[in-house]
């Protein structure tokens, strides 16, 4: 009988003291990890310098963004919750613990907007130094009313983001729009930074010449790679991403190293009345030094507004450009697998000593090449093949001032265009295929970009990524993102429509081109036991 009593007793003493265990080790190693941050004029718990950070106590995002490694370091999370963050904020934020970061982040099933709509000196939304730390799933722009003319005394330029100094950072899943600037710079003394899923939109002013503010602007000098993938840039006041340098003596080379993958830039300029580069990669350099080099560029869609069917517009609008200055001609450069649609001159080189151009698609009045390409264009450090190139006239490549070649005549001279050819415009056939990309920086949503010149709904097949049958899904065109298109079930053949001929205003892109997200959502009973509870009824407390 005593034997029993005692060993009851040491039973339910090992279950407290595993309880108690379990507890703190969740209390210590686990909640002490996740900060909280909320808006300084939320009504309920409002952020506050003199917080510490918990749920009860938040911190406003400034003094969130000032914390030492001492307090915040790889692994923590900072959680933005729901609401307006309005002010321009400077992160110092410091992972020290190697391939460990810290997390930035809207909280689970909220949403932050950061709105610079401030007086203030700062010259973005959010500026970035410090290394190891991820910035993701959260909104940078400009909200209410303000100047975009440069002229206006209230006018004030800002950036959505600008990431200044210091390696290893990510940045994902943000949505930068509608600041009176650039979106994001990407800047020389950064490096192995990561740009991902982004969506950058109607970002600029205007000046008396011109429309100012890109999407993107990226420069490199470090030897590790600058790594831009799978983000949507469109509608920006200027260019959509400028590799780009306008120093023309620089005595270091800042322009390197740099991979663009699978992104999809239009219309850039059109909300400032001038179609403007997509892409252009290149520098202003007059010494030889600093040359735009080692920089890849493959799966990506430059779009301008085209009709694809009925002409090819004799208007200006260049899709990629490559190279600037003659004394400065880029190095080292691959295009490769892209469709690169514009209008009379969707691509053009302007000065290049090795290129790769391989596998790509080129609607466009003529592939224009300016006269400093001679110099260097051979069939040694240049190679084309592989392309098709839509266009009016049957040469489609053109020398400026001096003549225009055949796909065969280009083989014959120069040694390039193996396995290319030329095709009528109205040939012109991506919308055969839909390109769907799976994001995986965001869970169960997939990316469809669409052509289809007679303005039809197309059906898109999601059956090769075994989604369950009666998955529920939404639809949202990027250039309307916070507005559902469409939604349903899937149904068994996989199938699901997508609408093209949608209501758009003069400033977003034709009917026949088409950005969308469709994010899936399964349809299974959710676990509600946090780990705690699970743990414990598994030791049977």
């Amino acid at each position: 009988m005593f034997y029993w009593y005692g060993n009851c007793i040491f039973e339910c003493m090992k279950k407290i003291y595993l309880s108690s265990l379990i507890f703190f080790v969740i209390l210590f190693g686990y909640s002490q990890k996740e900060f909280h941050v909320f808006p300084e004029s939320h009504s309920m718990t409002p952020g506050k310098p003199s917080g510490n950070g918990s749920m009860n106590q938040p911190w406003d995002l400034q003094t969130a963004l000032n914390q030492s490694s001492d307090s915040v370091n790889g692994d923590d999370i900072i959680w933005l919750h729901e609401g307006v963050y309005n002010g321009r904020y400077y992160s110092k934020l410091n992972s020290t613990i190697s391939n460990k970061y810290i997390t930035v982040s809207s909280f689970l099933n909220e949403w932050a907007v950061l709105n610079g709509n401030i007086i203030s000196n700062q010259t973005a939304v959010l500026t970035v130094t410090g290394s190891g730390v991820i910035y993701k799933n959260f909104e940078i722009t400009w909200l209410g009313e303000f100047s975009r003319n440069s002229k206006d005394a209230s006018f004030q330029k800002s950036d959505g983001v600008s990431h200044l100094n210091g390696k290893d950072c990510k940045f994902l899943n943000l949505m930068i729009h509608n600041n009176p600037g650039s979106g994001f710079g990407s800047w020389k003394r950064t490096s192995n930074a990561i740009i991902e899923n982004c969506i950058i939109y109607n970002n600029g002013f205007m000046t008396s010449r011109r429309g100012s503010g890109v999407g993107m602007y990226v420069q490199n000098e470090s030897d590790e790679e600058r790594l831009i993938k799978n983000n949507v840039i469109f509608n920006n006041y200027y260019k959509g991403i400028e590799v780009w340098s306008a120093s023309t003596h620089s005595k270091v080379a800042i322009v390197k190293n740099v991979t663009l993958d699978n992104n999809v830039i239009f219309n850039s300029g059109l909300i400032s009345g001038s179609f403007k580069d997509n892409l252009i990669i290149a520098t202003d350099d007059v010494l030889g030094i600093n040359i735009a080099k080692n920089i890849t560029v493959s799966n990506n869609i430059f779009y301008h507004n085209t009709t694809l069917s009925k002409a090819i517009e004799n208007s200006d609008a260049p899709s990629l450009t490559l190279g600037f200055n003659e004394k400065s001609p880029i190095e080292n450069i691959t295009i490769n697998n892209n469709i690169i649609i514009g209008r009379k001159d969707a691509l053009r080189v302007l000065s290049a000593k090795s290129l790769t151009f391989k596998n790509n698609m080129v609607y466009s009045g003529y592939a224009r090449f300016f006269k400093p390409v001679l110099k260097h264009i051979n069939n040694k450090s240049w190679e084309f093949e592989k392309n098709t190139y839509y266009t009016r006239n049957s040469k489609p490549i053109r020398i400026q001032g001096e003549i225009d070649y055949s796909i065969q005549q280009w083989q014959a001279i120069y040694g390039l265009g193996r396995l290319s050819q030329w095709k009528y415009f109205k040939e012109f056939d991506a919308d055969q295929v839909p390109k769907i990309t799976k994001i995986n920086t965001q869970e169960n949503t997939y990316r469809v970009v669409l052509f289809n010149k007679e303005l039809e709904d197309v059906m898109v097949d999601f059956y090769e990524y075994n989604l369950p049958e009666n998955s529920n899904y939404i639809i949202k065109d990027v250039e309307n993102y916070k507005h559902i298109l469409d939604s349903g079930t899937l149904a068994e053949t996989s199938k699901i429509k997508i609408p093209m001929n949608v209501t758009r205003d003069k400033m977003k892109s034709y009917n026949n081109f088409g950005v969308y997200d469709i994010e899936f959502k399964k349809n299974e009973t959710i676990e509600t036991k946090d780990f705690l509870e699970r743990f414990l009824n598994w030791l049977g407390i």
